[in-house]
């Protein structure tokens, strides 16, 4: 370089703006998380997900790993202050998403079932949101849907159950020991079960008549909901319904991978918290506030042994999904056109469109229904997404509810007013 180009270089610098250097800390996050970001890359990635139903888990793959964090952001620097660098994986209470639960007896001729609930009831003239989990899961999956839905609409209300099998719901059969209750998940069974619990729930806080009803169901739910939708019983009370994540055709494909998922994951884990960590390191949940309230339920304690001791890996799966096999079929055949043809408005919402049959291509170009696609979520859509979720199920009732709409008088009473 001569001498007049560095003169010329040092009487630029000198024009611009002093930088200090980054102090060591800052590089010490840096290389840390440059150091997370390849082991989060090094972590197999999940392509099943708790829920058989849909075993949609197949077909989920294709969302998976779309979040790409920046490094520049710092995402998976260690928290400064914590010396552990984690996050708090504790189990967060019901409590703090819906505002009753409930266990309420049905008996039947042959058995008798306590449905557990849970219930944030709406206000005056307010429509109730009734959720149906998918296969595996728990109604405390909606719980952070729950909470973020009466944020954008406070005058609804959101019923969430527990399926039979699932949760803390319980069947005691007639001279039958409870070990031995033969468990009948078929579609027709839960269909009917929810129309019990949506009357039961009527009976209990006394409603004069049912609030305006928008079934949401996530995968194997989403079946059910249609299902009830498609029968008629509830009447002109359903509005709408919206499935979560599953189509006929993809949900049939991805049931011959299920058994190897299942056998594949995890039997038991040492606590809560590990299991909770589990289903966010696979991506199963992508969430840790919805992990954190769902993932306890679908889990439980045993004492094992004669001595009732307590095993150090001893919480265990609460529904066995390799033994609902049987159903898995019939939980989905029809699907798509029970989806299209029941009474009310329809809304799919997926997290990828690979997952659209040719039966619901026609019908979206035919604008049966309503499609949204949340391509950065998991088959979990409500829990991965939960406000996005929220406030695509508040557009969806408000251009459903008939309760604001006003019919134009009849051209006869118009002509007697003016005679």
């Amino acid at each position: 370089m001569s001498h007049l180009q560095r003169s010329f270089a040092k009487a630029k610098l000198a024009g611009l703006p002093f930088e200090p250097p980054l102090p060591s800390n800052t590089l010490l996050e840096a290389d840390e998380a440059d150091e997370a970001e390849n082991q989060l890359r090094s972590l197999p990635e999940s392509t099943a997900d708790d829920d058989s139903s849909s075993a949609s888990s197949a077909s989920s793959a294709s969302s998976t790993g779309t979040i790409k964090p920046s490094p520049s952001k710092h995402l998976f620097a260690r928290p400064k202050g914590s010396s552990a660098g984690r996050r708090p994986l504790d189990p967060l209470p019901w409590s703090d998403f819906f505002k009753y639960e409930f266990y309420l007896e049905n008996p039947h001729p042959a058995e008798i079932i306590t449905h557990h609930i849970y219930l944030t009831p709406p206000a005056a003239k307010g429509p109730l949101f009734v959720t149906h989990h998918g296969a595996g899961s728990t109604g405390l999956s909606f719980a952070l849907f729950a909470s973020e839905l009466c944020k954008a609409l406070p005058h609804a209300g959101v019923l969430s159950l527990d399926a039979r099998g699932h949760g803390e719901t319980s069947i005691m059969q007639s001279e039958v020991s409870a070990d031995d209750v033969v468990l009948d998940l078929s579609l027709s069974t839960l269909s009917l079960d929810l129309v019990d619990v949506i009357l039961l729930i009527q009976k209990k806080m006394a409603w004069s008549e049912l609030p305006g009803l928008v079934f949401v169901g996530h995968s194997l739910g989403g079946a059910v909901t249609t299902e009830v939708a498609m029968s008629g019983k509830l009447g002109r009370a359903v509005l709408g319904y919206a499935v979560l994540d599953v189509v006929e055709g993809s949900a049939i494909d991805a049931l011959q991978s299920m058994q190897s998922y299942l056998s594949a994951r995890p039997k038991s884990f040492p606590s809560l918290a590990s299991g909770i960590e589990w289903h966010l390191r696979s991506r199963t949940i992508r969430n840790t506030t919805s992990a954190r309230i769902s993932v306890p339920s679908l889990l439980r304690q045993e004492l094992r042994g004669s001595s009732h001791s307590i095993d150090p890996w001893s919480w265990s799966w609460n529904t066995d999904l390799a033994a609902t096999q049987p159903f898995w079929q019939g939980w989905f055949v029809g699907l798509s056109e029970k989806f299209l043809n029941a009474r009310g408005g329809k809304l799919l919402l997926l997290a990828g469109t690979d997952r659209l049959d040719k039966e619901l291509m026609i019908g979206q170009m035919q604008g049966k229904y309503q499609l949204q696609v949340f391509p950065e979520a998991g088959h979990f859509i409500h829990e991965d997404q939960a406000e996005k979720t929220a406030m695509v199920l508040a557009d969806f009732y408000r251009r459903n509810d008939t309760s604001a709409l006003v019919l134009p008088p009849k051209v006869g009473a118009m002509v007697g007013k003016k005679t």
